[in-house]
């Protein structure tokens, strides 16, 4: 094994996704409302064009769907309003932080992975912009410079679960699939990775298995697993 792909949300970052989401659309919509946005349409509004981003067919880059898709919606206007989402993002957004929680294991698992020389991609689902990424990542006590690549809206063609996302990270970084780790928290998005060949660990400390799959077809465990399981593999 060469390269270990880490998601975030629930994998290195805990979280409940639940009531983070909840907070994040409220945070949102007392950012949008002055500008005209209906309170009660932003969250829906945002679940749309993130959908959109989700079926993205690679023809254009996930940032670039998202805003064609708010634009169906509110109309050209929102190009003008881009600088207060990014505001929204670097100031606002930091409030979110108390939704998630902190695991010194994450940060041990990313210093061992360093240790061994492995490449660390950061592979969230990139439906955010880059700075929303990093602010996450510093919230689970990791540097986005711990990353030779994080996957964000900007830089991505493809969603999780689609198998795409990852092979356009292979191809982008050049990497083999059988020499590479994807770890993760969700059955689905996730563990997919496994079709293209790759090893997967399904952590399950904030498991997400909405399909009810048996786990026991793939490797799984607490993060102490995992760090057992890089030590062994590197052995």
């Amino acid at each position: 094994m060469k390269n270990v792909l880490f998601d975030l949300d629930g994998t290195l970052l805990p979280m409940d996704q639940d009531k983070f989401v909840k907070a994040y659309f409220t945070a949102l919509a007392k950012k949008l409302i002055p500008l005209g946005y209906e309170p009660s349409k932003i969250a829906d509004s945002v679940w749309k064009a993130t959908i959109a981003m989700i079926k993205n067919d690679g023809s254009e880059t996930n940032e670039k769907v998202f805003w064609n898709a708010f634009s169906k919606i509110y109309g050209e206007k929102v190009y003008n309003d881009i600088p207060i989402f990014n505001s929204f993002y670097e100031n606002e957004f930091e409030s979110l932080k108390k939704f998630c929680g902190n695991n010194p294991l994450a940060v041990e698992t990313i210093k061992i992975a360093k240790e061994k020389n492995y490449k660390l991609i950061l592979a969230t689902n990139p439906v955010f912009p880059k700075v929303a990424t990093n602010a996450r990542t510093r919230w689970a006590g990791l540097n986005p410079d711990d990353f030779e690549y994080i996957t964000t809206y900007d830089n991505s063609k493809f969603c999780k679960p689609n198998p795409k996302y990852y092979n356009e990270i292979l191809e982008k970084l050049g990497l083999k699939a059988e020499e590479t780790l994807m770890v993760g928290n969700d059955t689905s998005e996730d563990m997919v990775a496994k079709t293209l060949g790759m090893k997967v660990f399904l952590l399950t400390d904030c498991l997400i298995n909405k399909s009810n799959e048996d786990i026991s077809k793939y490797k799984n465990g607490s993060f102490k697993d995992l760090i057992e399981y890089i030590k062994k593999d590197s052995e």
